[in-house]
């Protein structure tokens, strides 16, 4: 009786196994697999005269990005409001997952640019492009060799690039997504037709989307990396007033105990400790690949030098955002007409306000700065055209084809 039993019960284990098997290979189309024919029409794909499908992978490996997984966090500031401006204050949004640069561009990335585009572009537009190397220059410091020597002397290569503005920052990302792609058609060998003067076809399948400046929310989100804190099913230990655990500056544990885990500045005419023991290393800037990365991957997220983000500045921005990937593009719901600046003057030649639609966020910290700045929450802004010896920039890009 009991080898009876036994000999149901494999025979019922290979109908059920069957049955899998049988559903499994009648498996649903997806992206990449979208099988030979319509699945509304029947009509057969990549047929003469009818609908073409290229080849689809997945979104091709940019260079230098890292993979962020959105989800939802606790956009504002943590540290006490020592400027008073309370234009950051808490609250809740959530933002899609995204790409970014695991560091700031560099020096040297930014004089590949300058040499790709001398090739093709008019004279006009290649000096745009140039820093504004004048920007380390000040009547009382003796700053002159930065000014020389920081963009182009080998030794700076993998320093951050600086004295770069907002709208320079911006048409960077235009050509990095222009030769990053025309390199990734190349080496897939796909006939793409690409019209005179127009972007490669996004149906290729091979190519990226658009490099671009992160979002102010990507950007503080990317930052913060709480993924480092998570704990159990959609718990997190505890928030962060840096890119990293703890309340202080300095690394806690290990063989670099004491040492600080960032480029800035620790007090008055304090730029890196003293000779013998310099703590961050760095009177200006550092190698952009030095301090310990987030838990995201990223490098320098606080410190070394602010980082320019897409976002117009306003001051009551956390009251308008949208709570699903949060941008403030321009002056909607808040225009600058409200507020007493150059362009709208309460009285002929004096005004009380900066704010307009040119005004630009930037976030992070810099090495000339103190730790206060290093609270991804903080935010300061400047004139889109305007470049400082202390922003500078990385790139962002959508996870595209998903919808997390």
């Amino acid at each position: 009786m009991k080898q009876l039993v036994n000999q149901v019960t494999k025979a019922w284990q290979f109908v059920l196994c069957a049955a899998v098997l049988a559903a499994c290979s009648k498996s649903q189309p997806t992206s990449m697999n979208p099988g030979q024919s319509s699945s509304v029409t029947g009509i057969e794909y990549n047929v003469e005269g009818n609908f073409t499908l290229d080849e689809y992978q997945g979104q091709p490996e940019a260079p230098n990005m890292v993979y962020i997984e959105g989800g939802r966090f606790t956009m504002g500031s943590f540290e006490e409001d020592l400027m008073g401006t309370r234009d950051n204050l808490e609250r809740t949004v959530t933002v899609a997952s995204f790409y970014m640069d695991q560091t700031e561009i560099g020096n040297i990335h930014w004089l590949e640019y300058l040499f790709d585009i001398r090739q093709d572009s008019t004279t006009e537009f290649y000096e745009s492009a140039l820093p504004d190397t004048t920007v380390w220059r000040r009547s009382l410091a003796f700053n002159d060799p930065y000014e020389d020597h920081y963009l182009r002397y080998p030794g700076f290569r993998y320093f951050p690039v600086v004295g770069v503005s907002w709208r320079q920052a911006n048409d960077y990302c235009k050509w990095r997504t222009s030769v990053v792609n025309e390199k990734l058609v190349e080496e897939s060998g796909a006939e793409v037709e690409i019209p005179e003067g127009g972007r490669i076809p996004l149906e290729s399948g091979v190519v990226l989307p658009d490099f671009r400046l992160p979002t102010e929310a990507e950007w503080e989100y990317a930052a913060k990396a709480l993924i480092g804190t998570q704990y159990l099913d959609e718990n997190q230990t505890h928030s962060r007033i840096y890119p990293w655990d703890g309340h202080a500056a300095r690394n806690p544990y290990g063989k670099k105990m004491g040492y600080m885990l960032a480029n800035f500045k620790r007090g008055r005419g304090d730029y890196a400790g003293i000779a013998g023991k310099l703590n961050d290393g760095a009177m200006i800037t550092d190698y952009i690949y030095e301090y310990p990365p987030n838990d995201f991957g990223l490098y320098n997220m606080a410190g070394n030098v602010n980082e320019w983000v897409l976002d117009v500045y306003r001051p009551l921005s956390y009251q308008d955002f949208n709570d699903l990937n949060p941008i403030r593009r321009d002056g909607t719901i808040d225009p600058e007409e409200k507020y007493d600046n150059e362009k709208y003057p309460n009285f002929p030649g004096e005004f009380n306000s900066l704010v307009t639609n040119e005004l630009r966020v930037y976030k992070g910290g810099s090495w000339a700065d103190v730790a206060y700045w290093l609270s991804p929450g903080t935010r300061r802004y400047l004139e889109q055209d305007s470049a400082t010896a202390t922003i500078g920039f990385r790139c962002a890009m959508i996870r595209a084809g998903t919808n997390y």
